[in-house]
């Protein structure tokens, strides 16, 4: 099982829309996937699932998430690095049965010009303490707003062209 993590629970965020955009794409490529939207984890995660306590809310995440054998992770900048909410979330999971051994993907998105570079790298290094294996090529889209049509969907060349590369790349890896 493969699952799609859209990095923030901002609502109307651009990246479950790259997420979004993503999940078509590999669909049409043959890969169905999951599509975990951070917004819907429970309100309550901070005091309900982490240091072992389990709620009934966040089973379903977990078992989603034990279940899957790849992730590509959908990561937006937050303060020059990842969204808060996206380690929470990590540390709520079961470890190591949630990530340990298993394969990664990461797209950094920005507002800025950078796609969140610094953000990817910091959540590289968790992925590394998680003996999550990151697939090589990482994609980093800056300028996120200008990036993406009507649809959701990328739109300019080189994007198309790297996305594309990365898909084929997660598809196979």
């Amino acid at each position: 099982m493969v699952t799609i993590i859209s990095g923030t629970n901002r609502p109307g965020s651009n990246t479950l829309k790259v997420a979004k955009y993503y999940q078509k794409m590999l669909a049409q490529k043959g890969l169905q996937t999951n599509l975990l939207n951070l917004e819907d984890l429970p309100d309550q995660l901070i005091s309900s699932d982490l240091y072992g306590k389990r709620s009934a809310e966040f089973r379903p995440v977990q078992e989603m998430i034990t279940a899957s054998e790849k992730f590509l992770f959908i990561i937006p900048e937050y303060n020059g690095s990842f969204p808060g909410v996206l380690k929470t979330f990590i540390d709520a999971c079961l470890f190591p049965e949630s990530f340990y051994d298993k394969k990664a993907c990461l797209v950094g998105i920005s507002s800025g010009k950078y796609g969140n570079i610094r953000g990817i790298d910091h959540f590289g290094g968790v992925c590394s303490y998680l003996h999550l294996h990151v697939m090589p090529l990482r994609i980093h889209v800056p300028a996120i707003k200008t990036e993406l049509d009507e649809n959701g969907d990328f739109f300019k060349e080189d994007t198309l062209k790297f996305s594309q590369e990365q898909i084929d790349k997660f598809i196979s890896f």
